[in-house]
């Protein structure tokens, strides 16, 4: 059976995990990954053209798989939504493994080259989480649900990588933290909303806001996103 791109890659990521630590998202992980497994290096290269950074994406990217596979095992109907919110950026992180291996994949996207790929990784992360927990939003909610969610899961991974307590007691109250923040943003817009003396000045910024449309189903339309059509 022929093996495909993303057996290989599969492949790759694993056998470069044991070297991420000492050796960071580089070349020489990517170089020791390609003989570890044995892959003939043009294939390698085939696969993952930018080599470690391609690696570093399909490592996050089997965090979000791992999430998700969690998120529909669970059963969420009797949690509140906040609660699941917060339980499906736990199991993200849960699902990071080694801080190590997280703590140079923070450093790789930190370095101003790589810092579009990072910011695209944690916005497919949380987009995720919202299409995953039932976010039917299709206005400019669509953009501020992810833009806020991003910020506490970036956050909270930033915490959870400095957090000593058992079990990670402190980062999971953090993020209790940080939900709780944004609950309170989110009632204060809903007041400001309804209230009789703001609306009518809410009313055009609203409009305006409403025009906006989340990308298409398909993601090829790209990001921002679109304007409603006229009509």
């Amino acid at each position: 059976m022929t093996a495909t791109y993303d057996d290989i890659r599969e492949a790759l990521l694993g056998a470069a995990l044991p070297h991420v630590p000492f050796d960071g998202w580089s070349e020489a992980t990517f170089a020791a990954a390609v003989a570890d497994s044995g892959t003939d290096p043009a294939l390698a290269r085939a696969v993952c053209p930018r080599g470690a950074l391609d690696l570093a994406l399909a490592a996050h990217a089997r965090g979000d798989r791992a999430m998700l596979d969690r998120i529909a095992a669970e059963d969420l109907a009797a949690m509140r939504f906040r609660d699941r919110v917060a339980a499906a950026v736990r199991w993200r992180i849960e699902a990071a493994g080694d801080r190590e291996v997280v703590r140079r994949a923070v450093t790789l996207f930190a370095l101003p080259q790589h810092a579009a790929e990072g910011a695209r990784a944690i916005w497919q992360t949380v987009d995720a989480i919202w299409t995953a927990l039932g976010d039917s939003s299709q206005d400019y909610n669509w953009y501020t649900k992810r833009a806020t969610l991003a910020g506490v899961y970036s956050s909270t991974l930033l915490y959870w990588l400095g957090d000593t307590s058992e079990g990670s007691v402190a980062t999971w109250d953090f993020l209790d933290r940080r939900i709780e923040d944004v609950m309170r943003i989110e009632k204060l817009k809903a007041s400001a909303n309804a209230n009789p003396l703001l609306k009518p000045m809410l009313a055009l910024p609203n409009w305006v806001l409403g025009q906006i449309r989340p990308p298409a189903a398909d993601r090829t339309a790209g990001y921002p996103g679109r304007s409603a059509p006229r009509g």
